[in-house]
């Protein structure tokens, strides 16, 4: 990747096969290390199909944003309002359901700049708090998240495959 700029937006349907695999590539990249590989299969061809995503993107209390970098995308992330969201359900906060960027852009500044737009997003919306759920054994991700302010403020747990993964819950309040 040059210097050049990633730009962010709002994903559309139109995006979805490029999203798919952006969705499944980035997974792999993140969650490969210290998983089962059936697992990880498992969770892929259960989360990130053209028709899961499909479903998705079109509802209502969810928006993804998508980073792309000179024409490729290469993050993204889902929010969801209180109505999708999996856990806590407050109308008072934003979930950050996913937040993936692309190896190659670890460092760069995408996952950052998807970040301060969710906050962003949740501000816009007159939300006080947003949160997410993060894999206790992601320690490149704890680590960025609690740099921009997130806390831990319970933990939940996540099936994956034929195991019970706990997630840390991680918020950040503004209001």
């Amino acid at each position: 990747m040059s210097a050049a700029i990633p730009k962010l937006r709002q994903a559309h349907l139109s995006d979805l096969p490029e999203l798919v695999a952006l969705a499944r590539t980035s997974f792999v990249q993140a969650f490969t290390a210290g998983n089962k590989p059936e697992n990880v299969q498992a969770y892929l061809s259960q989360a990130f199909t053209v028709e899961q995503l499909t479903k998705e993107i079109q509802e209502l209390a969810s928006t993804f944003m998508v980073a792309s970098w000179e024409g490729k995308l290469v993050g993204y992330t889902k929010l969801n309002l209180a109505a999708a969201q999996a856990e806590v359900q407050d109308p008072d906060s934003v979930e950050v359901a996913r937040l993936y960027t692309l190896e190659e852009v670890w460092g760069k500044g995408v996952g950052q700049l998807l970040l301060d737009a969710a906050i962003a997003y949740a501000k816009r919306e007159g939300k006080t708090w947003l949160w997410l759920g993060v894999w206790e054994h992601n320690v490149r991700a704890i680590r960025f998240y609690k740099k921009n302010g997130l806390r831990i403020f319970g933990s939940h747990p996540f099936p994956f495959g034929d195991e019970i993964q706990n997630d840390w819950l991680m918020r950040v309040d503004w209001g």
